[in-house]
C-alpha cells in the first residue's frame, strides 16, 4: 500500500491518514514526491527526515522519495493500493480526475481508496502551514510535534 504526497511539511492530516493506513496494511509505503513545479520549501529528504520523525512508532511505515508519475512508481515497486487522503469536496474532484488518469496508466491491477481525514484537520494544508509558520504564527497543534521543532530549528539556520 502506497501513501504519496509532496507533505511540505507533514501535517496532523497527513499523519491522521498514515495512521489509519497502516492500520490496514502489513506494509505502508509513504512515498515522498520530489515535484520541482510545486516548488517545495523543504528538500524531498528535509520532508522524508519530518515523516521520519512523526512516524517513528508505526514499525510498518517505509518512507521513500521519487520523482516522475506515480504510475511509474507505484509499477516499479509493485504497488497494489494507493491511498488518497479528502478534506472536503473541492479535494475529491481534483482527486477523481487525478485516479482516473493513473488508473489508466496502472491498468486494472492497482486500486486507490480514499480516505477523509478527520474533521478537526479538514482545514489544514501544506500551503497554510507554510504561509503561517514563514509569517511567525502558531502552527502547534497542525504539525506533529516533532515536526515543529524541526521546523522551528531549520528556521533558526
Amino acid at each position: 500500500m502506497l501513501y504519496a504526497g509532496t507533505f511540505d511539511p507533514i501535517t496532523n492530516g497527513h499523519l491522521d491518514i498514515i495512521k489509519r493506513g497502516a492500520k490496514r496494511c502489513d506494509q505502508l509505503i509513504v512515498g515522498v514526491l520530489n515535484n520541482s513545479a510545486k516548488r517545495p520549501f523543504y528538500t524531498a529528504e528535509e520532508r522524508a527526515e519530518m515523516i521520519a520523525l512523526a512516524t517513528d512508532e508505526l514499525d510498518n511505515v517505509v518512507i521513500d522519495t521519487f520523482e516522475g508519475l506515480l504510475a511509474d512508481y507505484v509499477k516499479a515497486n509493485d504497488v497494489d493500493v494507493v491511498i488518497r487522503g479528502l478534506r472536503a469536496s473541492m479535494d475529491f474532484e481534483y482527486e477523481l480526475v487525478m485516479a482516473q488518469m493513473n488508473a489508466r496508466l496502472y491498468g486494472d491491477c492497482v486500486e486507490t481508496i480514499f480516505l477523509m481525514t478527520d474533521p478537526a484537520n479538514s482545514f489544514v494544508s501544506s500551503s497554510i502551514v507554510k504561509e503561517v509558520f514563514g509569517f511567525g504564527g502558531d502552527v502547534s497543534g497542525l504539525v506533529p510535534p516533532r515536526v515543529l521543532d524541526y521546523m522551528q530549528k531549520r528556521q533558526q539556520d
